[in-house]
């Protein structure tokens, strides 16, 4: 997406006027709803998604209040394509101009990136949290966890996971001499660097010493 940043401003305007408007949920939003990702752009007054490797482009409708469309006009201010990581459903769209329309029950993550949707690892992991000064990357899957960090070798280890109340969970591992544990909650969590948004919290602890950022779930987990 190359529009100019006012553009697709203006062009959500109509669309959060319209936010209050919600259908009632369903007593089990995430029923019937499949996991997709894809480029936003907008045109027409509707902000459009269009699913990778698709031409077609649906009409967004944030059914389950996520914030999807909020958050798409605060990221449109930086040049680049707008990559949404989401939980929804199609259907037949009552705008001329698409392919459909776009249910969108729950919002992964929304960030400026050009790659995401050829990211060959995706797809096996479980989760991946980032972080800030200092700067952490941590993937974990169903073959361990992978934690990398500037000027520090790659540690690749085990590790187990323990399920928290509220939606929490904790990955820890004891190896190589040191003690590693990642603390996620589900809680929107805004990227200080790039404003990137994504579901959940984290906190990485390494040897006692504690660095927060954000984190997501990866393609082999949805819950």
């Amino acid at each position: 997406m190359r529009a100019a940043p006012s553009l697709l401003l203006a062009a959500l305007l109509p669309l959060f006027a319209g936010c209050q408007l919600l259908e009632e949920k369903p007593q089990n939003p995430q029923a019937g709803m499949t996991r997709m990702q894809g480029e936003l752009s907008a045109k027409g007054g509707q902000l459009l998604f269009k699913p990778c490797s698709e031409s077609r482009h649906f009409a967004v409708f944030d059914a389950g209040n996520t914030g999807l469309l909020q958050e798409a006009a605060a990221l449109a201010n930086q040049p680049g394509t707008l990559f949404a990581d989401i939980s929804g459903n199609l259907s037949t769209s009552q705008k001329a101009g698409n392919d459909g329309q776009l249910n969108v029950q729950r919002l992964y993550r929304v960030e400026h990136s050009s790659n995401d949707c050829s990211d060959p690892n995706f797809k096996r992991l479980t989760v991946r949290a980032h972080g800030n000064e200092p700067d952490w990357d941590l993937k974990a899957g169903g073959k361990g966890m992978v934690l990398s960090r500037p000027g520090v070798p790659e540690l690749a280890v085990p590790f187990l996971e323990e399920q928290l109340p509220d939606g929490r969970f904790n990955l820890s591992t004891e190896a190589n001499g040191q003690r590693v544990e990642l603390w996620v909650a589900p809680q929107r969590c805004v990227d200080s660097m790039t404003g990137a948004v994504s579901h959940l919290s984290a906190e990485l602890r390494v040897n006692g010493q504690t660095m927060r950022g954000c984190a997501y779930y990866g393609g082999s987990r949805n819950d």
